[in-house]
């Protein structure tokens, strides 16, 4: 391999690490909403497992990637995916973060892969684009990414446990990304063509309903603790 070739892998590497950087918050939200309830140690786990899932599978995904977003209802059925995830772990990561049963690490798990799946498309197409094809180069700028999603998802989800408004933004975000997947989709685009209007009210609508449906499958949670929290004494 010559100097400029031997460059141009760098140069062409450094872009895809850049690129999943900049593209990586979504996952790192959920992951973060995801894990939020859960104890210490299957905290880390589960943001050391979702964080090498979105990678991994970044990497199958964007070796296949070049016309899947453009087949009619992938993106929206991935919307609507992306929405009930985030009504999920918004009711889970309103839950105290008191050791929970271990069906629940399960379920934080299924919801980051899924959502990983669903979420990963989009971003996938810029890196398979600025690698041209080589797939060592996309294993490899995708693999370093693994320590700023597992720094940004431990982050996101120590600031949700100082911060419980935090939960309502991400849950809000999370909507608005499934929201625009939907209406985004080739199949929505040639029945409505929706413009920039349609599709900004869409994302907040999506957003709000997200936080309504989440507080309001939460509510009998909230009110069983309640009740079984110790009143102080008179």
């Amino acid at each position: 391999m010559g100097g400029s070739s031997v460059y141009r892998f760098l140069l062409d590497c450094l872009s895809i690490i850049l690129i999943d950087l900049l593209l990586a918050g979504d996952n790192a939200l959920v992951i973060a909403m995801a894990v939020r309830s859960l104890p210490a140690r299957q905290r880390r786990i589960g943001v050391a497992f979702g964080a090498a899932t979105a990678v991994i599978l970044r990497v199958l995904i964007t070796i296949g990637a070049a016309e899947l977003l453009n087949i009619s209802f992938v993106k929206l059925i991935g919307g609507a995916f992306v929405i009930w995830i985030a009504v999920k772990v918004f009711v889970d990561a309103s839950a105290p973060a008191k050791a929970p049963a271990s069906g629940h690490f399960l379920r934080a798990i299924w919801y980051i892969v899924l959502a990983d799946i669903t979420m990963s498309m989009d971003n996938v197409l810029a890196v398979a684009g600025a690698s041209r094809g080589n797939v060592w180069l996309i294993a490899l700028g995708l693999g370093l990414s693994i320590p700023f999603v597992v720094f940004a998802s431990n982050l996101i989800a120590m600031l949700m446990d100082r911060h419980a408004w935090l939960v309502y933004l991400g849950a809000a975000i999370l909507g608005k990304v499934g929201g625009e997947m939907m209406l985004t989709d080739p199949f929505i685009v040639r029945a409505i063509h929706p413009g920039s209007a349609l599709l900004y009210s869409s994302e907040a609508l999506a957003a709000v309903a997200i936080v309504v449906a989440g507080r309001v499958l939460s509510a009998p949670a909230r009110k069983a603790r309640e009740c079984a929290a110790p009143t102080e004494p008179v």
